[in-house]
């Protein structure tokens, strides 16, 4: 899957491992681990259904205020939330990553 990051503290962590953005710079190492592995994971995928194979992301498509956002698990409290999109051939094989966010918060 092409991943593509909105903002450059969620690349940053991806790629360094750590940010200065006020957002995210107070995640635990573990959960910087898991999210860089997350992201490793839709890499990987050649195909947003590929995402359902892999029980521990918990994929789902978000209703209500989130509508037609996608969601994974970096962890039990932490999503990733991103954006997908069709190549000309229509199958899902893009994602916009946007947020980290805490659930329930």
């Amino acid at each position: 899957m092409n991943i593509e990051f909105e903002n450059a503290a969620l690349e940053e962590l991806y790629t360094k491992g750590t940010t200065q953005d006020h957002q995210y710079k107070r995640l635990s190492k573990d959960i910087i681990k898991r999210y860089v592995k997350v992201v490793n994971y839709l890499r990987g995928a050649r195909r947003l259904e590929d995402l359902f194979l892999i029980k521990s992301l918990h994929y789902e498509k978000k209703k209500g205020d989130l509508n037609g956002v996608d969601a994974v698990w970096i962890n039990d409290q932490y999503r990733l939330f991103f954006h997908s999109s069709p190549d000309e051939s229509g199958i899902i094989v893009n994602a916009l990553l946007f947020e980290i966010s805490k659930h329930y918060e």
